[in-house]
């Protein structure tokens, strides 16, 4: 997979945010799920318990699709993010780097900081990276349904 070449924009815009809505299908048809990610090059890497809906759904097809965007009042404002790709739990080296990755971005699941609860429910949760196959930027300000396709 090459890599995607974001434009400094979209790069800002995915700083910018954290709470992709993660959407999967599984025996009990579609399901979208609010999660936050941090970022391991072009990947998005996130956590969740094994036995949500979204988790079971990964573990059947690791095909999904996510939205990142804000809660803009203007459609004119309308900025955001389309994305496809394959999500799968890591292990070992993979499940470190993305711990270190999403402890950058969100102090309250380091170690040396994090309350002992939230450390007691780190140890039960599944660490994901979601692969991004393609991308896509919307941004409503520079015309109506205009959007830049990244990868594939």
């Amino acid at each position: 997979m090459h890599p995607l070449q974001l434009t400094e924009d979209v790069e800002a815009f995915l700083r910018g945010h954290h709470v992709m809505t993660l959407a999967t299908q599984g025996e009990q048809g579609p399901w979208a799920a609010a999660l936050f990610y941090a970022r391991d090059g072009d990947d998005l890497v996130f956590l969740s318990t094994p036995a949500s809906r979204h988790a079971r759904d990964l573990a059947r097809d690791a095909r999904c699709a996510a939205t990142i965007q804000g809660q803009e009042q203007d459609w004119r404002s309308i900025r955001g993010i389309q994305l496809e790709g394959v999500a799968a739990p890591l292990e070992g080296a993979q499940r470190e780097q993305a711990r270190r990755a999403y402890a950058e971005r969100f102090a309250f699941v380091r170690p040396d900081v994090a309350p002992a609860a939230i450390l007691e429910a780190l140890a039960r949760v599944q660490w994901y990276r979601l692969r991004v196959a393609r991308l896509f930027f919307i941004d409503n300000g520079r015309g109506f349904g205009r959007r830049q396709q990244f990868g594939d």
